[in-house]
């Protein structure tokens, strides 16, 4: 998984745990050959609650070399003398302009692509920022529609993707439309054919409702929209099947059909798919001119500062973002 330009890794908020994971992915980079990658934040948040080696660096050119004898940090700005688990306005504007830093790293490929710390939504709509997340931040950033940009959980044995993400169950079936299930697996068919080297991808899709609306007896969405739309792109070529019962779907010799199960809403995907990949699953987006992955978890304010933080998220994170970008250039080549 060598080659290319390194991996761009944001800290996220100073005052979570991702300077500490990030540290100690560092730590593990033989053991869990890891290729070169930099932190972007501050290099004073890592040193807080880590006693390794930081080599602050301003040349892209050097990683490579401080690697073997320090974790690399492209300092940011100071993000004030935060207390861990106790994020600040210094701390969020500080894990924004990592965040913004390392997305022009990436879209100037001077970083082979980005892995974001976790960061603070709260602390960050404290400061004025709009965005429902990171995700959307970048694909705006990358002149992206945030449509266009899909969520996938990925793991060693099961890929998910929730067709909506951050809203109240209560929304979830006006929001499912047939237009949202077509953009969403388009987006992830080609996606896992450019970033994880699948020439032809199978989708399985999920039911609303439980037993899929038995037929319309528990509930019509499946028949409405989620029928039509896997017609429809099932004449365009992409093997798509369902919608399944989601209470089926992932068991074992099921799910292992399929490359990737779309699922109706959040937590009909992340509940399995943390169940099975809690410690080693990662975030990640399709649809972005950039290689963007992130561990799965948040800022776990409540551990940071603690030494008690897994950096398992983090290592597969960026190893997996490794593998596409070598995927990318395979397929560019």
């Amino acid at each position: 998984m060598t080659g290319g330009a390194p991996v761009a890794v944001t800290l996220g908020d100073p005052a979570g745990v991702g300077p500490e994971v990030t540290a100690r992915a560092w730590e593990a980079r033989m053991d869990a050959a890891l290729p070169p990658f930099f932190a972007v934040g501050d290099a004073a948040a890592v040193e807080r609650i880590w006693p390794g080696p930081v080599e602050r660096i301003n040349d892209i050119e050097g990683v490579a070399s401080a690697f073997g004898r320090a974790l690399p940090v492209w300092q940011v700005e100071d993000s004030g003398p935060p207390t861990p688990g106790a994020p600040s306005a210094q701390s969020s504007l500080c894990a924004l302009h990592a965040l913004e830093c390392g997305i022009g790293f990436v879209r100037q490929q001077a970083a082979s692509a980005l892995v974001t710390g976790p960061v603070s939504k709260r602390a960050l709509h404290a400061i004025g920022y709009t965005h429902p997340g990171q995700t959307e931040f970048i694909a705006e950033r990358c002149g992206v529609p945030a449509d266009k940009a899909v969520m996938m959980l990925a793991g060693p044995g099961l890929r998910v993707v929730p067709l909506t993400v951050h809203m109240p169950l209560c929304d979830v079936p006006a929001a499912l439309t047939a237009d949202l299930i077509l953009t969403k697996a388009r987006a992830t068919a080609r996606g896992l054919s450019r970033d994880f080297g699948i020439t032809a991808p199978r989708l399985a899709i999920a039911g609303l409702n439980p037993h899929a609306g038995e037929g319309g007896q528990l509930g019509g969405e499946e028949i409405a929209t989620i029928e039509p739309a896997v017609a429809i792109l099932r004449g365009e070529g992409i093997d798509i099947t369902g919608p399944l019962a989601a209470d089926a779907m992932f068991a074992p010799h099921i799910r292992s059909q399929y490359d990737t199960l779309l699922c109706a809403y959040h937590d009909q995907a992340l509940g399995p798919f943390k169940a099975l990949h809690f410690h080693d699953g990662v975030n990640l987006t399709l649809g972005l001119p950039i290689v963007r992955t992130s561990p799965d978890h948040g800022t776990a304010f409540g551990i940071a500062g603690t030494g008690t933080a897994d950096p398992g998220p983090t290592i597969a994170a960026i190893r997996l973002a490794c593998a596409m970008a070598a995927e990318r250039r395979a397929a560019d080549a």
